[in-house]
């Protein structure tokens, strides 16, 4: 069958499916008002500083607060943070005297937040905004004419994705400033340099161009953002109330397509491993879409859309098929993805499997833990399952539990009229198999960080860091083995250098191998159950208190002065309060096929699949 019948096909059965009025447009960033009056308190200075090396960023937020009126008044503190950062300190500088947060075990932390709620006091908590974002917010009394300096600082790796890195500054200091500052110091400690910077996001405008300035010099680049009051106001989301919105430092670093960068510092090790001069994969790519009566309208427009703008990227030497289910069936849907891609393997190709759904399970096999076991039975293995979840109607922790025990990720598709370019931003991440079976080798080195990966894509990174064994990963040989195109390979270059970095005290590698261990161990806990599931939560605990990062574990617990609230906040998880939907009876089709010709035609018929690729 030829291309454009195949795809006249697909347009058509996804068609069908949209009989009902598109939902409406949900709303996820809103301004809001300051609390108090501009007129009582004076927001004198506010400044973001961020520093980038070895691609992880230490951002640190400082606002300044004068109290301008006769008489004592609460001035908040209210600032948004990516959601992938850890907060690793807040302080408070209140007339001569510092106040730190204190980060503790969330059942120690729990205590005092049950208490501060039974008194009617309220507690802090760091909340999820939109897509990216999470929330911090608190607030202190401030005597007549006195000032009180808040002081927060957060810590995040970088995340290469499309052949790009992107920092994220949300600049929102509630009224406009007459010091106003961002001051973002990329700094790539790297001999091959910065191959490109760029400023984007909502506070890169025309009206505000003169107040960006950018400097790239080899291996450095420095980012300000210096606006005056009255451009404080300019911007599409900006108002009398001041800035609000971002910046978004976009950059990328030279690359050789060997071994990529080792990095080391007081005892530990990153490597930044990311070629790109490499022939692509062949890839069977299967999506299994839900296509119940929750999903009609917009979402499954939406979908139509991304999945025909698919069809279209995919190469001649792709395959792919597609199972939609209703009344939510997930497990007999996801095995039969599983089935047709062990059925149609193919050598030197890759193998994905792509889960799209809005519900949880409400008929065949529902005990979600079942589900788990039969889908990573299937898999064994052999392919990642990637599963997306279409707004927050669905249980978010189930699909990140399975995407996880079958060496994927889930992602959630926030239910707005850009759902379709969220799909095909997250195909884009994973169109471009380059090596499968990837294999990270350091004699030398311990406590390391994941180093076997089923897939690397292009324009993606794999990083890894550890502990050097005596110090002396430069008398091994650090090797990376993979598969590209049907062909073992070996990355390994017995004259790398290790750089090291200038100050021996420098602990930014260190944290760099905290950060990732945290961030995995989390995502191990999730999937196992038990006493294996409380060692390894015990060891996430240890590490974020030893480094003082808010996890899902850990809350800091804010002491103010005397008479004040104790404010506690805790690290929310995504998808915590999952809600459900009953929907109606079971029923699925299946369409396979290939960029070209395909051997018989598709068949929309219940459990029906084709016999030859």
């Amino acid at each position: 069958m030829e291309r454009s019948v195949v795809q006249f096909t697909l347009f058509g059965l996804l068609l069908s499916l949209a009989s009902t009025l598109p939902n409406k447009p949900s709303q996820f960033f809103k301004n809001v008002p300051p609390v108090f009056a501009q007129d009582d308190w004076d927001i004198y200075s506010f400044h973001i500083n961020s520093t980038v090396t070895s691609r992880y960023a230490t951002t640190v937020i400082t606002s300044r607060v004068a109290n301008r009126v006769d008489e004592s008044k609460e001035i908040e503190f209210h600032v948004r943070i990516p959601k992938n950062a850890f907060i690793s300190k807040f302080r408070m500088f209140i007339d001569g005297q510092v106040y730190d947060g204190v980060v503790k075990a969330k059942e120690q932390a729990q205590q005092q937040y049950t208490e501060a709620v039974s008194r009617g006091e309220s507690a802090g908590l760091v909340s999820s905004v939109g897509r990216t974002l999470e929330e911090f917010k608190t607030s202190v009394t401030v005597a007549a004419h006195k000032k009180v300096t808040f002081e927060l600082t957060y810590e995040e790796l970088m995340k290469r994705t499309h052949g790009k890195y992107e920092l994220q500054i949300h600049a929102r200091p509630m009224q406009p400033v007459r010091d106003f500052k961002v001051i973002v110091d990329v700094h790539i400690q790297e001999e091959a340099g910065i191959s490109f910077i760029d400023v984007k996001g909502g506070l890169s405008t025309k009206a505000l161009a003169n107040a960006i300035t950018k400097t790239h010099i080899d291996k450095e680049a420095w980012v300000y953002f210096y606006p005056t009051v009255d451009q404080q106001k300019m911007c599409d989301s900006c108002s009398d109330q001041g800035m609000n919105g971002d910046l978004v430092i976009v950059y990328d670093v030279n690359r050789d397509n060997g071994l990529g960068h080792i990095k080391k510092s007081d005892g530990y090790f990153v490597h930044h491993f990311a070629p790109s001069d490499l022939p692509r994969v062949p890839k069977n790519v299967v999506f299994v879409i839900d296509q119940s009566g929750s999903m009609r309208g917009r979402k499954i427009l939406q979908t139509r859309t991304a999945l025909i703008h698919i069809l279209n990227d995919l190469a001649e030497d792709d395959h792919f098929g597609l199972i939609t289910f209703n009344a939510t069936d997930i497990n007999e849907a996801v095995l039969q993805g599983a089935r047709m891609l062990n059925d149609h393997s193919r050598e030197g190709s890759a193998s994905i499997l792509i889960l799209l759904t809005d519900g949880d399970p409400t008929s065949g096999v529902t005990n979600l833990e079942n589900i788990q076991s039969n889908v990573r039975q299937a898999i064994a293995g052999k392919f990642p399952l990637y599963c997306l979840g279409f707004g927050f109607d669905v249980d978010f922790k189930f699909l990140e539990k399975m995407s996880l025990q079958n060496n994927g990720v889930a992602r959630r598709i926030y239910d707005d009229s850009d759902a379709d370019l969220q799909l095909k931003g997250f195909y884009k991440e994973v169109a471009t198999p380059l090596l499968t079976d990837v294999t990270m080798i350091y004699v030398g080195g311990t406590n390391l960080t994941q180093t076997n990966f089923s897939q690397y894509y292009n324009g993606s990174e794999i990083v890894v860091a550890g502990e050097i064994t005596d110090n002396n990963i430069e008398t091994s040989t650090p090797q990376v083995v993979a598969i590209s195109s049907n062909r073992r390979i070996l990355f390994s270059n017995p004259n790398e250098t290790v750089e090291s970095t200038q100050t021996v005290s420098d602990d930014r590698i260190q944290r760099v191998w905290a950060y990732l261990t945290v961030k995995q161990l989390l995502d191990k806990e999730l999937q196992l159950s038990g006493p294996e599931k409380e060692k390894v939560k015990k060891e996430a605990l240890e590490l974020s208190l030893k480094y003082s990062f808010v996890t899902p574990l850990t809350s800091m617990v804010v002491t103010k002065p005397p008479g004040e609230n104790t404010d506690v906040f805790h690290k929310p998880k995504e998808g915590e309060t999952p809600q459900r939907r009953h929907l109606c009876s079971p029923h699925f089709s299946v369409i396979l096929g290939t960029h070209g010709p395909i051997a018989g035609s598709p068949l929309f018929l219940p459990w029906t699949t084709i016999d030859s690729y």
